[in-house]
């Protein structure tokens, strides 16, 4: 699988493969720079790609070459994480560090965008499982739909942005990785970080209204808005857990602190 984009590119293993379920990964070096080779094996990892190549290594890794369904991508070399800033204490810190990368995310660009996934779309399985199953879906679902309806500050959108997809780099500070190419409102990229960096620290008590402050003033979002995408959010993530034959529990149980500090 990676031979030929090896030969192509002038690449010298550097580690051992990584398979994810949507990609298969090599680290490499080409001269002495290190770097990691991505093959996608699914449309949403190419589309990802693109992006990761429009932003031209602002907030994200560098794409140095694209061909097909692979790239080859600067490679994080710092040893520091922001699950390790949360485990340490420093939760405020890491959101921080959150709202700054992606603010280089979405600032304006002048050069044409590639095709990203409108959020409509992207929420489009909410409201179907929201009739079936009722429940705090439904509000999610409502809420989803408010949104939806009457978006702010549409851009380019990672779509996935959490402490694992954020990572040292080095000189070049925190940069993201593995965005899924969406377009919409700002606010919903900031949703996510409130089901991470896992859901166990998600649940501690305070914690979600704490993280609301904090990334409302530092991402410069109405805290009413951060929360109903939130409660949006968390009820589609667990309506896919479901279709993936897993327990979304705490998904939902994200949303229902959502919907309590909504209701405060």
């Amino acid at each position: 699988m990676f031979d030929s984009y090896l030969k192509l590119w002038s690449l010298t293993p550097d580690g051992n493969p990584i398979e994810t379920h949507s990609s298969r990964l090599l680290p490499v070096r080409r001269g002495d720079a290190p770097a990691m080779l991505k093959i996608a094996l699914h449309a949403e990892e190419e589309r990802g790609a693109y992006l990761m190549d429009w932003w031209q290594g602002q907030g994200a890794a560098h794409v140095f070459e694209r061909e097909g369904n692979a790239i080859l991508l600067e490679r994080a070399v710092g040893e520091a994480s922001l699950q390790q800033f949360v485990a340490q204490g420093d939760d405020d810190q890491a959101s921080r560090i959150i709202c700054e990368v992606a603010a280089l995310l979405h600032a304006p660009q002048t050069a044409p965008h590639p095709e990203c996934v409108p959020l409509e779309i992207w929420f489009r399985d909410l409201e179907p499982a929201a009739r079936h199953h009722g429940g705090i879906l439904s509000h999610c679902s409502s809420t989803a739909s408010e949104l939806l309806a009457y978006p702010q500050d549409i851009t380019l959108l990672h779509g996935d942005i959490h402490h694992a997809n954020i990572l040292d780099f080095g000189v070049r500070g925190w940069l993201t990785i593995d965005p899924k190419g969406l377009i919409g409102e700002r606010g919903f990229d900031f949703a996510n970080l409130f089901c991470n960096p896992d859901l166990e620290t998600a649940l501690v008590p305070g914690r979600l209204a704490r993280q609301v402050e904090i990334v409302a003033e530092a991402a410069q979002l109405e805290r009413r808005r951060l929360l109903q995408w939130i409660l949006a959010w968390s009820g589609l993530s667990a309506v896919w857990m479901v279709q993936d034959g897993m327990n979304a529990t705490q998904q939902l149980a994200v949303a229902e602190l959502a919907a309590a500090e909504l209701a405060r």
